[in-house]
Protein backbone atom coordinates (compact mmCIF):
# COMPACT_ATOMS: atom_id res chain seq x y z
CA UNK A 1 0.00 0.00 0.00
CA UNK A 2 2.72 2.28 0.46
CA UNK A 3 4.38 1.81 -2.04
CA UNK A 4 1.01 2.22 -3.94
CA UNK A 5 1.13 5.84 -2.65
CA UNK A 6 4.59 6.53 -3.04
CA UNK A 7 3.75 5.84 -7.20
CA UNK A 8 1.13 7.96 -7.20
CA UNK A 9 2.66 10.92 -5.15
CA UNK A 10 5.81 10.71 -7.83
CA UNK A 11 3.55 10.79 -10.90
CA UNK A 12 1.30 13.59 -10.03
CA UNK A 13 4.79 15.20 -8.70
CA UNK A 14 6.12 14.97 -12.40
CA UNK A 15 2.75 16.51 -13.28
CA UNK A 16 2.79 19.54 -11.53
CA UNK A 17 7.10 19.73 -12.20
CA UNK A 18 6.37 18.91 -16.28
CA UNK A 19 5.95 22.69 -17.07
CA UNK A 20 9.08 23.90 -15.35
CA UNK A 21 11.22 21.06 -17.23
CA UNK A 22 9.42 21.81 -20.28
CA UNK A 23 10.05 25.74 -20.00
CA UNK A 24 14.27 24.63 -19.08
CA UNK A 25 14.17 22.29 -22.22
CA UNK A 26 12.90 24.80 -24.80
CA UNK A 27 15.57 27.22 -23.07
CA UNK A 28 18.27 25.48 -24.03
CA UNK A 29 16.83 24.32 -27.14
CA UNK A 30 18.42 25.71 -30.73
CA UNK A 31 15.22 27.46 -32.55
CA UNK A 32 16.44 25.28 -35.84
CA UNK A 33 15.13 22.43 -33.44
CA UNK A 34 11.84 24.11 -31.98
CA UNK A 35 9.28 23.11 -35.14
CA UNK A 36 10.66 19.34 -34.67
CA UNK A 37 8.58 16.56 -35.22
CA UNK A 38 8.55 14.27 -32.55
CA UNK A 39 9.50 17.13 -30.63
CA UNK A 40 13.05 16.81 -28.32
CA UNK A 41 12.08 15.87 -24.90
CA UNK A 42 15.48 16.41 -24.26
CA UNK A 43 18.37 18.87 -25.00
CA UNK A 44 20.58 16.17 -26.28
CA UNK A 45 22.24 19.59 -27.84
CA UNK A 46 21.81 22.53 -25.44
CA UNK A 47 22.66 25.87 -27.00
CA UNK A 48 22.62 28.92 -24.15
CA UNK A 49 22.20 31.68 -26.77
CA UNK A 50 18.75 32.13 -25.48
CA UNK A 51 20.17 33.16 -21.71
CA UNK A 52 22.57 35.04 -23.53
CA UNK A 53 19.82 37.47 -24.86
CA UNK A 54 17.62 37.11 -22.00
CA UNK A 55 20.43 38.34 -19.26
CA UNK A 56 21.80 41.25 -22.40
CA UNK A 57 18.09 42.62 -22.75
CA UNK A 58 16.13 41.42 -19.49
CA UNK A 59 19.22 42.34 -16.72
CA UNK A 60 17.74 45.96 -16.05
CA UNK A 61 14.39 44.81 -15.57
CA UNK A 62 15.78 42.18 -13.32
CA UNK A 63 17.54 45.15 -11.48
CA UNK A 64 14.22 47.11 -11.36
CA UNK A 65 12.31 44.22 -9.84
CA UNK A 66 15.00 43.30 -7.14
CA UNK A 67 14.65 46.64 -6.42
CA UNK A 68 10.94 46.69 -6.24
CA UNK A 69 10.48 43.37 -4.33
CA UNK A 70 12.83 44.89 -1.59
CA UNK A 71 11.54 48.44 -1.17
CA UNK A 72 7.66 46.46 -0.83
CA UNK A 73 9.24 44.20 1.67
CA UNK A 74 10.69 46.96 3.76
CA UNK A 75 7.63 48.86 3.69
CA UNK A 76 5.39 46.26 4.59
CA UNK A 77 7.47 45.91 7.37
CA UNK A 78 7.35 49.44 8.75
CA UNK A 79 3.00 49.66 8.65
CA UNK A 80 2.53 45.88 9.44
CA UNK A 81 4.45 45.19 12.59
CA UNK A 82 3.48 48.23 14.34
CA UNK A 83 -0.16 47.52 13.54
CA UNK A 84 -0.17 43.90 14.53
CA UNK A 85 1.50 44.55 17.75
CA UNK A 86 -1.37 47.26 18.57
CA UNK A 87 -4.11 45.01 17.49
CA UNK A 88 -2.48 41.94 19.47
CA UNK A 89 -0.98 44.03 22.63
CA UNK A 90 -2.45 47.00 23.10
CA UNK A 91 -5.98 46.19 22.11
CA UNK A 92 -7.36 49.38 20.76
CA UNK A 93 -10.81 49.91 20.16
CA UNK A 94 -12.37 48.63 17.03
CA UNK A 95 -9.67 45.95 16.85
CA UNK A 96 -12.75 43.43 15.65
CA UNK A 97 -13.47 45.77 12.90
CA UNK A 98 -10.34 46.16 12.05
CA UNK A 99 -9.61 42.56 11.30
CA UNK A 100 -12.56 42.00 9.43
CA UNK A 101 -11.57 45.17 7.17
CA UNK A 102 -8.42 43.34 6.76
CA UNK A 103 -9.48 40.31 5.52
CA UNK A 104 -11.82 42.11 3.30
CA UNK A 105 -8.96 44.10 2.33
CA UNK A 106 -7.51 40.68 1.18
CA UNK A 107 -10.71 39.67 -1.49
CA UNK A 108 -10.86 42.65 -3.33
CA UNK A 109 -9.87 42.29 -6.85
CA UNK A 110 -6.10 43.83 -7.55
CA UNK A 111 -7.62 44.65 -10.85
CA UNK A 112 -10.35 46.77 -8.86
CA UNK A 113 -7.26 48.21 -7.19
CA UNK A 114 -4.76 48.81 -10.09
CA UNK A 115 -8.13 50.87 -11.26
CA UNK A 116 -8.59 53.30 -8.27
CA UNK A 117 -4.61 53.51 -7.88
CA UNK A 118 -4.33 54.47 -11.45
CA UNK A 119 -7.12 57.40 -10.73
CA UNK A 120 -5.10 58.53 -7.98
CA UNK A 121 -1.61 58.37 -9.18
CA UNK A 122 -2.87 60.41 -12.43
CA UNK A 123 -3.55 63.39 -9.44
CA UNK A 124 0.00 63.16 -7.60
CA UNK A 125 2.44 62.23 -10.72
CA UNK A 126 3.27 58.80 -9.51
CA UNK A 127 2.63 57.10 -12.69
CA UNK A 128 5.29 55.33 -14.70
CA UNK A 129 7.30 55.63 -11.41
CA UNK A 130 9.14 53.01 -9.19
CA UNK A 131 7.68 54.44 -5.64
CA UNK A 132 4.50 54.12 -7.02
CA UNK A 133 4.86 50.38 -7.61
CA UNK A 134 6.14 49.93 -4.29
CA UNK A 135 3.26 51.26 -2.38
CA UNK A 136 0.74 49.46 -4.96
CA UNK A 137 2.52 46.25 -4.40
CA UNK A 138 2.70 46.63 -0.48
CA UNK A 139 -1.14 47.10 -0.31
CA UNK A 140 -1.34 42.93 -1.83
CA UNK A 141 1.47 42.33 1.69
CA UNK A 142 0.32 44.69 4.32
CA UNK A 143 -3.40 42.88 5.10
CA UNK A 144 -1.56 39.66 5.03
CA UNK A 145 1.31 40.83 7.40
CA UNK A 146 -0.96 42.42 9.95
CA UNK A 147 -2.93 39.58 10.79
CA UNK A 148 -0.02 37.47 10.65
CA UNK A 149 1.57 39.63 12.87
CA UNK A 150 -0.90 39.77 15.38
CA UNK A 151 -1.61 36.08 15.90
CA UNK A 152 2.07 35.63 16.45
CA UNK A 153 2.34 38.70 19.23
CA UNK A 154 -1.02 37.50 20.65
CA UNK A 155 0.91 34.54 21.68
CA UNK A 156 3.48 35.87 23.09
CA UNK A 157 3.27 35.06 27.21
CA UNK A 158 2.11 37.93 28.93
CA UNK A 159 4.99 37.32 31.87
CA UNK A 160 7.60 38.26 29.47
CA UNK A 161 5.88 41.25 28.09
CA UNK A 162 4.87 42.19 32.38
CA UNK A 163 8.56 40.90 33.11
CA UNK A 164 9.77 43.95 30.94
CA UNK A 165 7.54 46.54 32.25
CA UNK A 166 8.49 45.87 35.83
CA UNK A 167 12.32 46.71 34.53
CA UNK A 168 10.67 50.16 33.31
CA UNK A 169 10.61 49.61 30.13
CA UNK A 170 8.06 51.96 28.05
CA UNK A 171 5.76 49.98 25.39
CA UNK A 172 8.16 50.99 22.18
CA UNK A 173 10.95 49.70 24.52
CA UNK A 174 9.20 46.32 25.16
CA UNK A 175 7.87 46.01 21.18
CA UNK A 176 11.66 47.02 20.04
CA UNK A 177 13.60 44.70 22.33
CA UNK A 178 11.06 41.52 23.09
CA UNK A 179 8.47 41.24 20.67
CA UNK A 180 10.55 42.28 17.58
CA UNK A 181 13.44 39.21 18.50
CA UNK A 182 10.71 36.56 19.44
CA UNK A 183 9.38 37.57 15.83
CA UNK A 184 11.91 36.43 13.44
CA UNK A 185 9.98 33.57 11.85
CA UNK A 186 7.07 35.60 11.09
CA UNK A 187 9.21 38.44 9.95
CA UNK A 188 11.17 36.30 7.38
CA UNK A 189 7.65 34.95 6.67
CA UNK A 190 5.97 38.17 5.88
CA UNK A 191 9.27 39.41 3.95
CA UNK A 192 9.24 36.30 1.69
CA UNK A 193 5.57 36.54 0.81
CA UNK A 194 5.77 40.61 0.44
CA UNK A 195 8.89 39.97 -1.96
CA UNK A 196 7.22 36.99 -4.18
CA UNK A 197 4.13 39.08 -4.11
CA UNK A 198 6.29 42.49 -5.62
CA UNK A 199 8.09 40.32 -7.90
CA UNK A 200 5.66 38.53 -9.54
CA UNK A 201 3.04 41.39 -10.14
CA UNK A 202 1.95 42.25 -13.54
CA UNK A 203 -1.53 43.51 -12.89
CA UNK A 204 -0.11 46.90 -10.95
CA UNK A 205 3.03 47.13 -13.65
CA UNK A 206 0.61 47.00 -16.86
CA UNK A 207 -1.46 49.45 -15.22
CA UNK A 208 0.68 51.60 -13.18
CA UNK A 209 3.74 51.67 -15.50
CA UNK A 210 2.84 50.64 -18.96
CA UNK A 211 4.46 53.71 -20.22
CA UNK A 212 7.86 53.90 -18.45
CA UNK A 213 11.24 52.95 -19.68
CA UNK A 214 11.68 51.92 -16.27
CA UNK A 215 9.50 48.19 -15.91
CA UNK A 216 9.78 45.36 -14.09
CA UNK A 217 10.53 41.90 -14.91
CA UNK A 218 6.89 40.74 -15.46
CA UNK A 219 6.67 43.71 -17.67
CA UNK A 220 9.44 43.15 -19.75
CA UNK A 221 8.77 39.45 -20.19
CA UNK A 222 5.38 40.85 -21.73
CA UNK A 223 7.09 42.89 -24.26
CA UNK A 224 9.84 40.52 -25.12
CA UNK A 225 7.57 37.83 -26.39
CA UNK A 226 5.62 40.32 -28.19
CA UNK A 227 8.76 41.65 -30.17
CA UNK A 228 10.14 38.30 -30.17
CA UNK A 229 7.82 35.42 -31.17
CA UNK A 230 9.86 33.24 -32.65
CA UNK A 231 12.69 32.90 -30.57
CA UNK A 232 11.07 30.83 -27.95
CA UNK A 233 14.54 29.62 -26.61
CA UNK A 234 15.10 33.54 -25.43
CA UNK A 235 11.53 33.92 -24.07
CA UNK A 236 11.97 30.28 -21.80
CA UNK A 237 15.79 31.70 -20.59
CA UNK A 238 14.10 35.09 -19.65
CA UNK A 239 11.57 33.17 -17.82
CA UNK A 240 13.86 29.97 -16.00
CA UNK A 241 15.99 33.29 -14.79
CA UNK A 242 12.85 35.35 -13.38
CA UNK A 243 12.07 32.08 -11.81
CA UNK A 244 15.36 31.67 -10.05
CA UNK A 245 15.42 34.08 -6.53
CA UNK A 246 11.60 33.37 -6.18
CA UNK A 247 12.51 29.30 -6.13
CA UNK A 248 15.89 30.37 -4.00
CA UNK A 249 14.32 32.32 -1.73
CA UNK A 250 11.84 29.74 -0.69
CA UNK A 251 14.25 26.76 -0.72
CA UNK A 252 16.41 28.96 1.79
CA UNK A 253 13.53 29.97 4.00
CA UNK A 254 11.40 27.17 3.66
CA UNK A 255 11.76 25.80 7.55
CA UNK A 256 10.83 29.96 8.40
CA UNK A 257 7.97 29.63 6.77
CA UNK A 258 6.81 26.91 8.19
CA UNK A 259 6.82 28.41 11.84
CA UNK A 260 6.00 31.68 10.81
CA UNK A 261 2.60 30.55 8.70
CA UNK A 262 1.37 28.49 11.68
CA UNK A 263 2.66 30.96 14.81
CA UNK A 264 -0.32 31.68 17.10
CA UNK A 265 -1.98 28.60 15.55
CA UNK A 266 -1.74 27.14 19.50
CA UNK A 267 -2.30 28.80 22.80
CA UNK A 268 -0.87 27.07 25.47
Amino acid sequence: MRAWKTAVGIVLVGVMLFPVYWMVNVSLTKTSDMRADPPHWFPWDPTFEGYAAALGQQLPALATSLFIGLGTVALTLVVSLPAGFALARLRPRGARAIDFLLLVAQMIPAVVMAMGFYAIYIRLGLLNTVAGLIVADSTLAVPFAVLLFRAFMAGIPGEVMAAAQIDGASTWRTFRSIVLPLSRNSVITVSLFAFLWAWSDFIFASTLNRNSDVIPITLGIFRYIGNNTTQWNSIMATAVVASLPAAFLLVLAQRYIAAGVTAGAVKD
